[in-house]
């Protein structure tokens, strides 16, 4: 297994860390400890690819398992939000659906000998999933540390910072289930040759 293929199954080995970290209860600063596992883990979907295209070394495995490791982590990140009530449910939802449709094209071609390769359509979903978990993390760790009073609660705007940072979360959450949505319409009608010849 060449080093890009490493980084990414690196991604999904630190899934289970990032979870664990921001759902077990009693965890010091485990927004930020969160935010952390989860930037590193995103840092790799940076690295696999550039490494790969810069020393030749992309394959199929590379192009099947790296779109879908990111659909691991960030599919994790989305379902812990809804626990903690972070995220919208239906947002949640519509951009689940749209990962499972994609992943079900990919694999049908697959099995027929073809691999689609992720476009920069669903690289930008991917972004925006990433900047609105991470955003939203680091929202949350400020709060936390105002509940621990090792900051002091402030406003922004006149309103309680509490309330500034859960709006600008659930539109962060809204624009990457707008891009969720629109990456996967453009991935359909790219990719209607090969759904018609994978019967």
């Amino acid at each position: 297994m060449n080093l890009p293929n490493k980084l990414t199954v690196m991604r999904i080995i630190l899934v289970p860390f990032f979870v664990a970290v921001l759902l077990i209860p009693g965890i010091p600063h485990h927004y930020l400890w969160a935010a952390i596992l989860f930037g590193a883990a995103a840092l790799t979907d940076h690295y696999d690819g550039k490494l790969a295209r810069k020393n030749n070394q992309v394959t199929n495995f590379g192009k099947f398992l790296d779109p879908l490791a990111d659909k691991i982590l960030v599919i994790s990140a989305l379902v812990c939000f809804v626990d903690l009530r972070l995220a919208a449910t239906w947002c949640v939802l519509v951009i689940i659906a749209r990962e499972f449709m994609v992943t079900s094209i990919r694999l049908v071609a697959v099995d027929s000998g073809v691999v689609i390769a992720a476009n920069k359509w669903g690289k930008t979903k991917t972004v925006s999933q990433i900047i609105a978990i991470i955003a939203i993390l680091l929202f949350q760790y400020v709060q936390e540390l105002i509940s621990l009073g090792k900051l002091s609660s402030f406003t922004i705007g006149g309103m309680p910072s509490a309330d500034v940072f859960a709006a600008a979360g659930y539109v962060l959450i809204l624009i990457a289930t707008f891009f969720a949505l629109l990456s996967g319409i453009i991935y359909i009608v790219q990719n209607l040759d090969v759904i018609n010849t994978t019967k």
